[in-house]
């Protein structure tokens, strides 16, 4: 499998080119599917793990135009307090999939649901209220903003919970608490990382999902999110993360997920899919070594 990103190279601009784009040039490739039916996870695998799981996407086709799907039938669960790694080359549909989850793409066929409630296309708006809460890849903070202001977006929809999240949360972060009045549009990448997720907590959700959180960030900074991570999940939510530094990711998870042309390829717990000689080979790369 090749290490080059899908399409024609000469059309990417930048290291930054929205993962949207990613995904819809993997999608018209005529490239034919290099997985077999031994790299792809039985389906009843998944559907036996989902049983008693709280959020559960089945069979997932999806894209952004219609008629040119991203996601291929891929599938996730997460049960309650787990964390969940989704990795995969570019344009594998990582971020569709969470998109998908959120209401922010429309799914074609397949369902999403939540505690055994469907709900397959409803929009992100009442998935808050529902329970779940989403951290986009970048522009993710109002700069203008104050961090104590961009908290209280947070619970935009439920501004009585304010205080008893915002002292939940700066417990969490306490660095949000002691620099509340400074703007968000003042600081790192890493700091505003924490702001993003800060917000993403303050209506108090049973999921969070998270675009790819260390895009960017100093191998320093890298570090710091990998841990506020855990440490959100160790309060009981419940996490999915998408994630580039593949690695990194399946060293904190307890499953993961491998996405390949917008299907699943491989899946396992974090520890098995890091040691498995053909994720390995194509998939982590040189990550694998470090």
């Amino acid at each position: 499998m090749s290490d080059q990103l899908p399409g024609d190279p000469m059309q990417y601009v930048s290291p930054q080119t929205r993962e949207a784009q990613l995904d819809l040039d993997a999608a018209q490739r005529d490239e034919p599917t290099t997985l077999s039916a031994s790299e792809i996870r039985d389906r009843n695998d998944h559907i036996e793990g989902a049983r008693d799981a709280l959020i559960v996407a089945d069979d997932l086709t999806a894209g952004y135009i219609p008629g040119v799907n991203i996601l291929n039938g891929s599938d996730l669960y997460a049960k309650s307090g787990e964390l969940v790694g989704i990795i995969g080359p570019n344009g594998a549909g990582k971020s569709t999939l969470l998109k998908a989850m959120f209401g922010l793409v429309k799914v074609g066929s397949g369902r999403v649901t939540l505690a055994d409630q469907d709900i397959t296309n409803v929009r992100a708006d009442q998935l808050v209220n529902l329970g779940i809460g989403f951290v986009p890849q970048s522009n993710n903070v109002f700069p203008s903003l104050t961090i104590q202001e961009n908290l209280e977006m947070g619970c935009y929809q439920a501004p009585k919970k304010f205080q008893e999240r915002f002292a939940f949360v700066t417990d969490l972060f306490p660095a949000l608490g002691e620099r509340r009045a400074q703007r968000a549009g003042q600081l790192s990448g890493g700091e505003r990382q924490m702001v993003a997720m800060g917000r993403a907590l303050m209506m108090d959700p049973s999921v969070l999902l998270l675009d790819e959180p260390s895009a960017g960030l100093s191998p320093i900074l890298t570090g710091e999110v990998f841990v506020r991570v855990r440490e959100i999940n160790a309060t009981g939510v419940t996490v999915i993360i998408v994630e580039q530094n593949a690695m990194r990711c399946l060293q904190i998870v307890d499953r993961g997920y491998v996405l390949d042309q917008g299907r699943n390829a491989y899946t396992g717990t974090g520890r098995s899919l890091a040691t498995d000689p053909k994720v390995v080979q194509l998939y982590l790369g040189t990550l694998a070594k470090a």
